[in-house]
């Protein structure tokens, strides 16, 4: 098998906008002059490759060219310049409810569907159990989808495209309609693709979802390509780029926010002395001390970590836990206390906030205020991000 799943090579695609057009030749002649357009360029030069059993996202703003880009892997759309080239059995589920009749029932939906996406009457026999099983929507495959919520669409016909056994799946933004569990669903059906050497393909506007999910992105902006690499780096400067608020720190630090209330520094704490790391199960307690500029009531501070490569892992703010605190005004520090610091050893970043009570207005975000080192200690286990304190028995 290739490396490379999908090859994209100096992709450009045009699309007409027409201002007045001529409906018919009576009105040409009538007008006496031709329709009045302009050329827009949805994509310029594109070109990049999608590496062969991965999850690779496109992001980029609305209007940035990725779902014309997908079409144009899909074989949907043809580049005006430039080609796509892939290698393996290819599925797209690009629309909601792409492919289905209204009219029709789940169950003979699965069918149409299946068959427009290559599969024959036997595969779908077979397979059709499992497809079901995977929607969620056992007790409505025998009502017409036209009465299925946009999220029972979308899992009915995702869950139809994977199981066309694609060696590259496209995937556009509607898993956005699908709830918690069935995106958790769905990311498991992508490592377990990953792992049985397929490729996935997916455009979001979530950056939860794409940091989760995704090796590597591909950043496009109003149709040209600004980076493509590994996800989480590109990711974040993609946020930046999205923030008007955004502040480069005098030690490099980024942060964002309207300023009423800043983070000065976050630090880590034991026995009552700032440390530069802990281990395994110490009780620990997080320090941020602010500046508050003016007299702000019922802020609310939080704490996020996560690991090396951009895990998010852990989240914690006042409101949460019903810590309220009327009122901050000038210099001061509040302290979250953990008591066995449920982390395996390694590197991990912390980030803090001051937000407003509904945490909707952000007065101060603080990406990478502190790293966290974290040395071996109780309990010793055997491996991955979090230590549970795992007991046998028999």
């Amino acid at each position: 098998m290739t490396s490379t799943a999908v090859t994209v090579e100096g992709v450009s695609k045009r699309f007409r906008v027409y201002h007045e057009r001529n409906q018919s030749l009576k009105a040409a002649i009538m007008r006496g002059r031709r329709s009045v357009h302009e050329d827009f360029w949805a994509l310029t030069d594109v070109g990049f490759e999608i590496p062969t059993a991965s999850t690779f996202g496109l992001v980029g703003d609305n209007g940035s060219g990725k779902s014309t880009l997908l079409k144009c892997i899909a074989g949907i759309l043809s580049p005006d310049a430039g080609s796509v080239s892939a290698s393996g059995r290819m599925a797209a589920l690009l629309e909601v409810g792409s492919g289905f009749h209204p009219e029709l029932s789940g169950r003979d939906n699965v069918y149409l569907n299946g068959s427009i996406l290559g599969m024959t009457r036997k595969e779908i026999d077979r397979k059709f159990d499992g497809i079901v099983d995977f929607s969620g929507v056992e007790n409505f495959i025998d009502q017409p989808v036209k009465n299925y919520s946009s999220g029972m669409y979308v899992r009915l016909g995702f869950a139809v495209a994977i199981n066309v056994d694609p060696e590259i799946l496209l995937v556009d933004e509607v898993l956005a309609v699908g709830d918690a569990a069935f995106q958790e669903k769905c990311a498991e059906k992508f490592t377990e693709f990953s792992r049985e050497g397929r490729t996935v393909v997916v455009v979001s506007h979530s950056m939860h979802s794409l940091r989760n999910m995704c090796d590597q992105v591909a950043w496009l902006d109003h149709g040209r390509l600004v980076e493509t690499g590994d996800a989480k780096p590109v990711l974040e400067r993609y946020f930046d780029s999205t923030r008007h608020d955004i502040r480069q720190g005098e030690h490099g630090e980024v942060r964002w926010g309207s300023g009423e209330a800043v983070v000065e520094a976050v630090e880590l704490i034991r026995d009552g002395v700032v440390v530069d790391g802990a281990r395994t199960g110490d009780e620990v307690s997080i320090r941020v001390t602010y500046t508050a500029k003016e007299r702000i009531e019922n802020p609310v501070f939080g704490l996020a970590i996560e690991s090396h490569d951009g895990v998010y892992l852990w989240a914690n703010n006042t409101r949460d836990v019903a810590y309220p605190i009327a009122s901050i005004e000038g210099s001061g520090s509040i302290e979250c206390r953990i008591p066995s610091l449920a982390l395996q050893p390694g590197s991990f970043m912390v980030h803090a906030s001051v937000v407003d009570r509904s945490t909707t207005h952000v007065f101060d975000y603080l990406r990478d205020a502190a790293q966290l080192k974290v040395d071996f200690g109780t309990p010793v286990e055997s491996g991955g991000y979090v230590a549970l304190d795992g007991r046998w028995s028999s």
